[in-house]
């Protein structure tokens, strides 16, 4: 107990009041994997060595704090946050921004810093609590790190009884490099933007939600060498007018979730799906966004414009408890929708290929800090003329997770 009338104990009662708005949280990742061959390239965490097909590895250590403010209405007026991840592979800082709300309509807030992009379901479903061990491949190449640096306004009545309340709107301007870079490396910004219904309850109970996403940025062309797809080949535009100019990065996507309950204590049955395609710029051999200028030794290298599509689907089946869970998942990316199979010849890279995975787990719930998840990822790249891809390579993964959560 404390005794507020003495000096001592008020210190104390200020001290608790002032750091009683902080808040924190992080988790732990520890994880096997066992791969189909040595030395292959993966999107579940990360390339194995030359040597390798089995590997120990600390996948995410988060350690986060927030600050929160609240007026008298027990509205939030402020809040900070920050989170860092380490691992075998070093620190690295993921969120540093800070968030004002307005409280006269209390509907605004403006965030600024590095947090995550405002774009797609899966982007922005959190580490600790995604069914899988990793995104999609689409959203690591598109998004990697998935945060940036910029500054989002967003819509977001606060009030129960608000007639929107089941509407949020985030819109900002980003870097457009995300975290692959300390820097921008040019002068232009990506408008990203996201317009997401809430969980709405249709019928028995269950719970609809959705959203559409628009990122519509871009890069600057330091070189004059700009390729595009005409008739099922690439085709250079090599004016010195080029140089300078904005190549682009346009995506648009649709996400919608459907949970089912499956009865008192039984869990859910969980669909998801989210569909993306437009613009990407990036280089010959990777679609992946670039978070430097590209180079070619001393030169700038040149640039690749391809049309891309992507998707992912989820089916989450509680068995019989919210303890156990069944997941399934099928995704895919087509970095160059243009050409696909055998006419992937000579004047294409790996970076023009499509990939469909399939993945399967089961995850055990063991209390509200512990969860075990197995899963296995199997996946196919199409049979190109490419070599080294002529057929399907060997890259399943499985992987065995424990991940422990305060």
């Amino acid at each position: 107990m404390i005794d507020t009338t003495k000096s001592l104990g008020k210190g104390m009662f200020s001290l608790y009041q002032k750091y009683d708005a902080l808040r924190f949280s992080g988790y732990l990742q520890p994880q096997f994997q066992y791969a189909q061959d040595k030395g292959i390239k993966s999107y579940d965490g990360g390339d194995f060595p030359a040597h390798v097909n089995n590997r120990f590895t600390l996948r995410r250590g988060r350690f986060r704090l927030d600050y929160s403010r609240y007026d008298d209405h027990q509205m939030p007026k402020v809040q900070f946050a920050f989170q860092f991840d380490g691992t075998e592979r070093g620190v690295f800082i993921r969120d540093f921004f800070g968030r004002v709300f307005e409280n006269h309509w209390n509907v605004f807030s403006v965030t600024a810093g590095m947090f995550g992009r405002p774009f797609s379901y899966e982007v922005n479903l959190a580490s600790a609590d995604r069914e899988t061990p990793e995104r999609g491949r689409m959203s690591q190449i598109l998004m990697k790190t998935e945060r940036d640096l910029g500054a989002m306004i967003s819509f977001e009545p606060r009030e129960a009884t608000h007639p929107l309340r089941f509407i949020r709107i985030d819109a900002g301007l980003f870097n457009g490099q995300g975290l692959t870079a300390t820097s921008d490396f040019d002068s232009h910004k990506d408008f990203i933007s996201r317009i997401a219904v809430k969980p709405q309850t249709i019928f028995n109970n269950w719970l609809l939600s959705g959203a559409i996403s628009c990122l519509y940025g871009g890069m600057e062309q330091f070189t004059q060498y700009i390729y595009t797809m005409n008739n099922n080949v690439f085709k250079v535009d090599s004016s010195t007018a080029n140089i300078g100019k904005i190549a682009p990065r346009h995506y648009y996507g649709a996400d919608i979730q459907l949970k089912i309950p499956n009865g008192k204590d039984k869990g859910f049955t969980e669909i998801r799906g989210e569909f993306i395609k437009g613009l990407q710029t990036a280089t010959a051999a990777s679609t992946e966004t670039p978070g430097s200028i590209p180079m070619t030794g001393t030169k700038n290298a040149p640039l690749y414009i391809r049309n891309f599509t992507g998707a992912y689907f989820y089916f989450l089946q509680n068995l019989g408890s919210p303890f156990h869970q069944l997941v399934l998942k099928y995704d895919w990316y087509d970095p160059n929708s243009k050409v696909k199979g055998r006419q992937l010849g000579a004047d294409f890279t790996e970076g023009d290929i499509r990939y469909d995975t399939f993945g399967a787990g089961y995850i055990y719930y063991l209390d509200e800090h512990m969860k075990l998840m197995l899963y296995y990822d199997i996946v196919k790249n199409e049979s190109t003329s490419l070599t080294g891809y002529t057929s399907d390579v060997k890259d399943n993964v499985f992987t065995c997770r424990l991940q422990y959560r305060f």
